[in-house]
């Protein structure tokens, strides 16, 4: 593409730091434009606002701006030289520059993204990122600044761009290669005074005049990038001993699995003496590689957030590493009332190791690495023994046991930092044991009715206990109780279920229609497979019997689902997608008695043409259907109580996972 006949829009210059931007304007009528691209260019941009300000006042992608980037720092070796007339006019270069597209614009667009992601999320934050109405101020004192502390300060990045920054752009009017202007100004690159005797004649010999243009090469000033001193190319890094490495890639990763450590390091590095470097710089935690406290806190430094000194924050991170090898996710607020550091410091702490997770607190960043535990079970062992030392200290410290931190068996509510495998995992488990006394209470019934005189016996019907084979499709939610000799109450006839095969009434009882009546007024949106965890959780809970709820199959289950004023939202899924069929089926509560089911089955017809939608595209969508009374806060509740953000898009909840 040639820049010769755009329209230049508008120049300017920063002569210290010879920095130049041109702005030119775009030919949007051109058969290589593509309209709509542009548009949403614009619209990511500037947002639909209309303001002076716009980078796009014409709603569409129009100009182009190209930034300067310098071609040399040294540019005493080179001239701009013209010959005419057997003559060659040389003329000394300041600088050279070389223009590129800028694409400053997507970092507008970020930002505007960033926005209405913060907006989206408003009030949708989890309990462990809320913060309290009264917080803890601490007063601090700056200390003079050292000499070598300012010398760091002069060479980052931050103090760079904020030096840059503080130059002023000087406006300039840009002149075509062919305007008058731009003639005259050529004229200086030739030499004025020809005819006076300060010329002198050029008496070098050819060989003597090409070594003043050229130098040799010993004689070259090599001329050094400016950057933050602390910063290491790979080749640098693998000049270091080995033990250096180690410590420098784990102290600027903080978390990493042993293999992907073994990647960084130059080809045919032995593991074994990386795995004596790296257990002197880090601990292992869930199979991964977390570099020490004392590494990233060394003695006499102090917190740049708080001023806390180095010794206290290492006994603080050291506990919330060792809560991250009893478990996968972390409570912020408890572990700050423990420790009793900042809140600048725990966040600190916690987002070195791990990442969060909405109404689940902080997760571990990376997954377990049961690999290397099995590969290397000497070096696990001695980690293991290492924290239970660890941990001796800390209860010392901070006065607790790790019972404390251990879940309580009676208790009804799941601790939020359980994950659903696990809380899945203890359903199944109290289903069975209680399963396995019920299954002894009847055999001693039967024994004892089996010794009865034969008279009584005959008027006596035992109990049996019907039970469903267990299996990954079908969980046997219920062991129904029965009597009589057929196996069914009263002697009655059974209802057979065509889809199951077994003699059992597939009506729902009433207690099965409040429970999932309930859990839908409750949660809003629910797939198949998510009811079905919530109600093992719910059998799990129960000190009785689970007769009240007959025998449930996912048929019907998802009967009753539809007669308890629900309905299945057909979400096209993408071909590619992991669901499970079980996720694929997802039901939505319909009519609750109130006004804004309305609001509801809108949103529900949405993603019943797709899986997944803009934020803008369900506004409208409503105020089309329910006028201009939908307010941000009818909206805001609406994606709060049936959806889900990720990447800036809206999913139903449990059609996505995060």
């Amino acid at each position: 593409m040639s820049y010769n006949n755009v329209t230049h829009l508008t120049a300017r210059i920063k002569p210290q730091q010879q920095k130049v931007e041109l702005e030119v304007a775009m030919d949007t009528m051109s058969p290589n434009y593509c309209r709509s691209k542009g548009e949403q260019i614009a619209l990511n941009v500037d947002g639909t606002s209309s303001e002076d300000s716009n980078t796009y006042s014409t709603k569409k992608m129009d100009k182009q701006t190209f930034s300067s980037i310098q071609a040399t720092t040294n540019t005493c070796r080179y001239a701009a030289a013209v010959f005419r007339k057997g003559e060659l006019h040389l003329t000394p270069l300041q600088g050279i520059l070389q223009m590129r597209p800028s694409f400053t614009y997507l970092d507008k667009a970020d930002s505007k993204h960033r926005e209405r992601e913060a907006a989206n999320e408003a009030g949708d934050s989890s309990q462990d990122e809320a913060e309290e109405d009264v917080k803890q101020i601490t007063v601090r004192f700056s200390r003079p600044e050292s000499e070598q502390a300012r010398q760091r300060r002069i060479q980052s990045y931050e103090f760079l761009q904020k030096k840059q920054a503080e130059e002023p752009w000087v406006h300039l009017h840009y002149n075509g290669i062919n305007d008058g202007r731009s003639e005259h100004e050529r004229q200086y690159l030739y030499c004025q005074a020809m005819d006076t005797t300060e010329n002198t004649e050029l008496v070098k010999t050819p060989s003597e005049y090409l070594s003043m243009l050229m130098p040799p090469v010993a004689e070259e000033k090599v001329v050094k990038t400016m950057g933050p001193s602390n910063v290491l190319s790979m080749a640098q890094l693998r000049t270091l001993p080995l033990g250096d490495q180690v410590k420098t890639l784990m102290k600027n990763v903080k978390v990493m699995p042993f293999a992907n450590l073994m990647g960084l390091l130059a080809s045919g590095t032995d593991s074994t003496a990386v795995l004596r470097c790296i257990q002197q710089v880090a601990l292992l935690v869930q199979g991964n590689w977390v570099v020490k406290s004392d590494v990233l806190y060394p003695k006499n430094t102090c917190s740049s957030h708080s001023g806390v000194p180095a010794e206290v924050l290492c006994r603080g991170r050291d506990f919330v590493l060792w809560r991250f090898t009893q478990e996968r996710t972390l409570v912020r607020k408890e572990v700050a009332a423990i420790i009793k550091l900042p809140p600048e410091d725990v966040k600190d702490f916690l987002e070195q190791m791990s990442a969060p997770r909405l109404n689940r607190g902080w997760e571990f960043l990376l997954p377990t690495d049961h690999d290397f535990n099995r590969k290397h079970p000497d070096v696990a062992q001695r980690q293991q023994m290492l924290w239970l030392g660890i941990q001796s200290k800390l209860e010392k410290v901070f006065n607790f046991s790790k019972e404390d931190f251990m879940p309580k068996k009676d208790a009804r509510i799941e601790p939020v930092h359980v994950s659903g495998e696990q809380r899945l995992k203890a359903a199944k488990d109290s289903a069975r044991q209680k399963h396995t006394t019920m299954q002894k209470e009847l055999d001693a019934h039967r024994l004892n009715a089996s010794s009865l005189p034969e008279a009584s016996s005959a008027d006596y019907t035992p109990m049996q206990v019907k039970q469903e084979p267990m299996s990954d499709s079908e969980e046997p939610m219920d062991t129904s109780l029965t009597n009589g000799s057929n196996g069914y109450p009263n002697s009655t006839s059974p209802v057979t279920d065509p889809h199951n095969g077994h003699g059992v009434s597939n009506a729902p009882t009433p207690e099965l229609q409040l429970f999932v009546r309930n859990t839908f007024l409750k949660h809003y949106v629910l797939c198949l497979s998510e009811l079905k965890r919530l109600f093992n959780l719910h059998l799990a809970s129960l000190s009785t019997g689970h007769s009240v709820y007959g025998h449930v199959t996912d048929r019907k289950l998802q009967d009753t689902i539809l007669l308890s004023r629900c309905k299945q939202i057909l979400v096209p899924f993408p071909p590619q997608s992991s669901a499970t069929t079980e996720e694929q089926k997802v039901f939505g509560l319909w009519e609750s008695g109130e006004t804004f089911d309305k609001h509801r089955q809108v949103l529900f017809e949405i993603f019943m043409k797709n899986y997944r939608v803009r934020r803008n595209v369900i506004q409208s969508r409503l105020t089309q259907e329910l006028g201009d009374a939908v307010t941000k806060t009818d909206l805001d509740r609406l994606l709060k109580e049936c959806c889900t953000s990720l990447g800036g898009m809206w999913y139903l909840k449990g059609t996505v996972h995060s």
